[in-house]
């Protein structure tokens, strides 16, 4: 070799050892989207996730923040409708990342983008029913934008079986989008039924998609502990919310007896609200079937939003301890969001695998759970003083937990059976 030529060879080395380095850490660093069907069965949750679904649950509580404050049809109305889109988001981002995503700086990316959006979103959220509603509908439709994009570029490589489902999904993902971002233009009230039918539309297309999935593509929507584990986190987040607004509460008012008592009864209501969701179905594996995973995602959408309802409520719970009897609205928030935990976790229950496997609770426990309702509503119409009506939530969601010990204490009764003929 020339002495001309050993520098260009050298560099000619070099480049080609930064062109492998560069490979190497896009390799490691920037995978592309997990293909459709790869979905790993068994991984723990991360604290890229614990965060995501920490910001997610900042806009929950400002949505509970400002039904607080206006516990009137209207104000029940645009929580609903800006609650499920919420939510509908936070599935949306959640299955991403479980179906698609990887530990690498592609996943970090891919939800800090969705933070950033979230987080002016959930500064609109208090006003989105009025003045802000237009930047709230703009920032909801670019929201649905950037799912839309994350769920198009992960369907690149589909196999064919894949491929109607991810079509499907991706352009009722666009809708929402569109449908969000023209709505910025109407008139307030005709926004907020928008938004609310909208929540509806897609969430049937939701359905839509799983149940219509073809036979190669149903083990897309399997569900794993991690996604087990994510929507328990994600009402324990929330049931922090009943926490807060007694602590709101609280600390609005002068402190006596009386209104610590009502505060504490409170907290034993939210408590029993836990004590329901994590006994009789949260941690538990769903069937998978299609029909049984979309009974047990959706059935969490009116279960969460009832813990949130609920802490919402009881700031004026609180705040009105001393009087004679509890405010209409408060009662029947708070009443009702009890009512809406019982049948919803049933629900939740229903697309279990102990559903089958333990008939001998779930059945009676699924009627007594719709009684305890239907007596959580009648305590609302009766709307006794806020101790009382506390203490009475206590007992009606002690009620279904009570038939449930009994029934495993006497599953688990070592006694032996009396012989035929014997008392």
């Amino acid at each position: 070799m020339t002495d001309e030529a050993a520098p260009a060879a050298a560099a000619s080395a070099a480049a080609a050892d930064g062109s492998t380095f560069w490979r190497r850490a896009r390799r490691q660093l920037w995978q592309p989207p997990r293909p459709h069907g790869e979905q790993p069965r068994e991984r723990v949750v991360g604290p890229l996730e614990l965060f995501y679904d920490l910001v997610v649950v900042v806009l929950v509580a400002q949505a509970a923040h400002h039904l607080a404050g206006k516990l009137t049809w209207r104000g029940l109305g645009e929580y609903a409708a800006v609650f499920g889109l919420v939510w509908i988001a936070w599935v949306n981002g959640s299955l991403h990342h479980e179906l698609h995503g990887r530990e690498d700086a592609r996943a970090r990316i891919t939800f800090l983008l969705q933070i950033l959006v979230l987080v002016p979103l959930g500064a609109f959220i208090p006003e989105a029913g009025s003045a802000r509603g237009a930047a709230f509908a703009v920032t909801a439709g670019i929201l649905f934008a950037v799912l839309a994009l994350l769920w198009l570029l992960a369907s690149r490589g589909d196999r064919p079986e894949y491929r109607r489902s991810s079509r499907l999904f991706v352009a009722g993902t666009v809708f929402c989008a569109v449908v969000l971002g023209a709505s910025a233009l109407f008139p307030a009230t005709d926004r907020v039924w928008t938004w609310g039918l909208l929540d509806v539309a897609y969430l049937v297309g939701f359905g839509a998609v799983i149940l219509g999935a073809t036979p190669g593509a149903a083990p897309t929507f399997t569900v794993t502990d991690a996604l087990i584990e994510r929507f328990g986190l994600l009402i324990i987040i929330v049931l922090g919310e009943t926490v807060t607004g007694v602590v709101s509460g609280l600390a609005a008012e002068p402190v006596s007896v009386l209104t610590v008592a009502v505060a504490l009864t409170a907290v034993v209501v939210g408590f029993g609200a836990w004590w329901t969701y994590f006994d009789f179905a949260g941690h538990r594996e769903p069937r998978q079937t299609p029909a049984a995973t979309l009974q047990w995602m959706l059935a969490h959408l009116p279960l969460t939003a009832a813990v949130a309802a609920m802490g919402a409520a009881m700031v004026g719970l609180v705040e009105h301890a001393h009087a004679s009897r509890s405010a209409v609205a408060t009662a029947w928030v708070l009443c009702g969001g009890a009512a809406v935990v019982l049948v919803s976790t049933m629900l939740v229950a229903g697309g279990l695998e102990a559903w089958h496997s333990g008939r001998g609770l779930y059945r009676p426990l699924s009627l007594t759970c719709a009684a305890a309702s239907v007596a959580c509503l009648a305590l609302a119409a009766a709307r006794p003083a806020p101790l009382v009506l506390g203490l009475a939530l206590v007992v009606l969601l002690g009620i279904p937990w009570c038939l449930a010990v009994a029934y495993r204490l006497r599953l688990s009764d070592p006694r032996p059976e009396p012989p035929a003929g014997e008392a």
